[in-house]
C-alpha cells in the first residue's frame, strides 16, 4: 500500500537529501536560512483568463536532438513568450556539456521551452576559450559548445547586461557574441561599443514587433561593475542610468508594438525587492515598456502589476550549480503577448537540481 507524504514532510526529505549530497563536495554551497514554501497556486492574469493547463513531467528527449525552429502563430498578432532567469554554463555545467553533449543542461526543459514563439533568458557567463579571469570572487566561463546548448534548448535571445559578461575580458565577450550569432541567438545589453550595448533588438513574430532592451544595475560590492559600462570604443555592458532607460525605452516604443526590458539588479539571495529595483522598473513602464523581467538575486521575487505593464522583479536561477533552496526553487514565465502588452501569464514551477540542471516540477507526489 502506498503512503502519500504531506508536502511539508516531502520538502524536509528533499532538503535533507540535498544537504547530505552537498556535504560530499568541495565546491562552495549557498545554504539558505529557511526552507521555501512551495506553492501550486496559479497567478492571476492581467486582463484575461489564465490558461490553467498543468505542466507535465517531461521525459528526457533523444540524446542527439537537433535545434527546433521557433514556431509561429497564425496571423493574429499574439505571441507566446517564455522567459527564465540566470543561466551559468561554466564550471561543472561546462564539464557536463563536454561529457554528455550540448543538450545536457536542458534535457528536462527543452521540450517546454521550444514550444514558445520566443524564448529568452539571462546568460551569466561568457562563451569562450580565450581571455584571463578578472580578479573577483567568481569568474565564470563556458565552453564553446554552450552556444549550441542554448540553441538546442530553443533560446532566441539572451541578455548580456550582467556582472559576469566580462569575467574573462573583451576577447571573451567578442567570442560570446560570435558564438551566439552563429546559432542565430540574438544578444542585448552588451557589445563592442556604446551603440551596440544600448541598441534595442527588434524581433517581428506573427506581425507583432517586440523590442528588447537590457540594463545592468549591480549594487556596490568589492568589484566595480560600473567600470564595465560600454564606451565609444570600449566593449562593455549597458548600465541602467535613469536617462538611458527613459530614452532607450521611449525610442524603442516608436519602433515596436511592445517593449520588453530586462534588468540585472537587486541583492543576491534576498527575496525582498529593493527600492532601486522598483524605481528602475517603474521608470521603464512609465517610459513605454509593457513587461520588465529581472535577474541577479538568484531567488524568485514578487510580481507587480504597475500602470499598463507588469514586472517580474527576479526570475531566480535556471541553470546554475552549487546552490540549494531557496535559489533552487524557480520557474519559467509563460506569457501571451499582444499589441496591448501582456494578456495572460503563468509561472511553470521548476526545481534546479544540485548539479545545476533544471526540471519541471511534478504537481502530484506519490511516494511508496
Amino acid at each position: 500500500m502506498n503512503t502519500i507524504l504531506s508536502s511539508k514532510r516531502f520538502l524536509l526529505l528533499i532538503y535533507g537529501i540535498f544537504f547530505l549530497t552537498a556535504c560530499s563536495t568541495n565546491e562552495p554551497i549557498i545554504i539558505p536560512s529557511e526552507t521555501p514554501q512551495f506553492s501550486t497556486q496559479t497567478p492571476t492574469a492581467i486582463s484575461s483568463p489564465i490558461d490553467h493547463t498543468t505542466p507535465t513531467w517531461i521525459p528526457s528527449p533523444n540524446p542527439s536532438p537537433t535545434a527546433t525552429p521557433t514556431p509561429k502563430i497564425s496571423g493574429d498578432q499574439h505571441v507566446l513568450l517564455m522567459a527564465v532567469g540566470d543561466m551559468m554554463l561554466g564550471r561543472s555545467i561546462g564539464e557536463l556539456i563536454q561529457a554528455e553533449g550540448a543538450i545536457a543542461p536542458y534535457v528536462d526543459t527543452r521540450e517546454t521551452l521550444s514550444t514558445a514563439d520566443i524564448t529568452i533568458g539571462n546568460l551569466e557567463c561568457p562563451i569562450s576559450s580565450r581571455g584571463q579571469p578578472e580578479e573577483k570572487t567568481y569568474a565564470f566561463r563556458a565552453p564553446p559548445a554552450a552556444g549550441e546548448a542554448l540553441a538546442l534548448a530553443g533560446f532566441d535571445l539572451v541578455s548580456l547586461a550582467n556582472n559576469h559578461t566580462l569575467d574573462y575580458g573583451p576577447l571573451a565577450l567578442q567570442d560570446t557574441l560570435a558564438a551566439l550569432a552563429s546559432h542565430q541567438i540574438q544578444t542585448v545589453g552588451a557589445g563592442m561599443n556604446t551603440e551596440e550595448a544600448y541598441a534595442p533588438v527588434v524581433i517581428e513574430i506573427d506581425g507583432l514587433q517586440l523590442a528588447f532592451l537590457a540594463f545592468a544595475d549591480i549594487p556596490p560590492t568589492d568589484y566595480d561593475y560600473q567600470s564595465w559600462e560600454a564606451g565609444i570604443d570600449k566593449p562593455g555592458i549597458a548600465w541602467a542610468h535613469p536617462e538611458r532607460v527613459r530614452e532607450g525605452v521611449s525610442a524603442a516604443k516608436k519602433e515596436a508594438d511592445v517593449v520588453i526590458v530586462l534588468v540585472h539588479n537587486g541583492y543576491e539571495i534576498v527575496q525582498k525587492v529593493s527600492a532601486q529595483q522598483q524605481e528602475i522598473a517603474h521608470l521603464a513602464i512609465d517610459s513605454g515598456a509593457s513587461l520588465v523581467i529581472g535577474s541577479h538575486p538568484h531567488v524568485l521575487q514578487r510580481i507587480e502589476t504597475y500602470q499598463h505593464g507588469i514586472i517580474f522583479y527576479s526570475m531566480g536561477n535556471f541553470v546554475f550549480d552549487n546552490f540549494l533552496f531557496p535559489p533552487n526553487y524557480s520557474a519559467i514565465l509563460r506569457a501571451e503577448i499582444s499589441p496591448d502588452g501582456v494578456d495572460t501569464y503563468e509561472m511553470i514551477d521548476v526545481v534546479v537540481q544540485l548539479n545545476g540542471v533544471p526540471q519541471i516540477m511534478p504537481y502530484d507526489f506519490d511516494i511508496p
